[in-house]
């Protein structure tokens, strides 16, 4: 059985990763706007990850006999100044994920739960590859500049990016 506690914090922790499909989303949909389709497909694929973090997690909590209790999300900040200022968004964002499973992590340790700690290895390793895509992303951009042949071809080289794994959200 979970403690409590964590049970309480991987129910906070499970509603991050559903709040960050949900602004990879609003991010996908400001790239489309912007006719850069790459990036769109991009961070169209980045929520479908999201997704599938939220469902190893809803997993986990039931298989050690806790509860998920669902919450409103918060609205997506849907507009930027900038494709700039949207990666450079996007990496705080990661950057925030990376400290909230890093606390879960500690608070795991602290509880000497140990069956808690092996499951968050898995996202500790997985945000340590997240924060260096989208900063890589985003060095690119700024290496693009004004130049809008290098921007078509970055945004063709994001068009071909494949989901990693099984993160098709119609099978979760």
């Amino acid at each position: 059985m979970i403690n409590p506690k964590m049970e309480t914090l991987l129910n906070e922790q499970f509603h991050r990763e559903m709040a960050a499909a949900m602004q990879y989303l609003a991010l996908s949909a400001y790239f489309e706007d912007q006719d850069l389709d790459g990036f769109a497909h991009f961070f169209r694929l980045q929520a479908q990850e999201e997704m599938a973090h939220a469902m190893k997690q809803f997993d986990y909590v039931h298989t050690v006999d806790g509860k998920i209790t669902m919450q409103a999300l918060p609205k997506p900040k849907p507009d930027f100044s900038s494709n700039e200022a949207a990666l450079e968004f996007a990496l705080e964002n990661e950057r925030q994920v990376t400290q909230d499973i890093n606390s879960l992590m500690k608070a795991s340790v602290e509880m000497g739960d140990f069956g808690t700690q092996t499951f968050l290895q898995w996202f500790v390793t997985e945000q340590i590859e997240e924060e260096d895509v989208v900063r890589t992303i985003l060095h690119k951009l700024r290496m693009v500049g004004d130049n809008s042949s290098a921007l078509y071809l970055l945004n063709e080289e994001l068009k071909s990016r494949k989901a990693e794994g099984n993160t098709d959200a119609s099978t979760l």
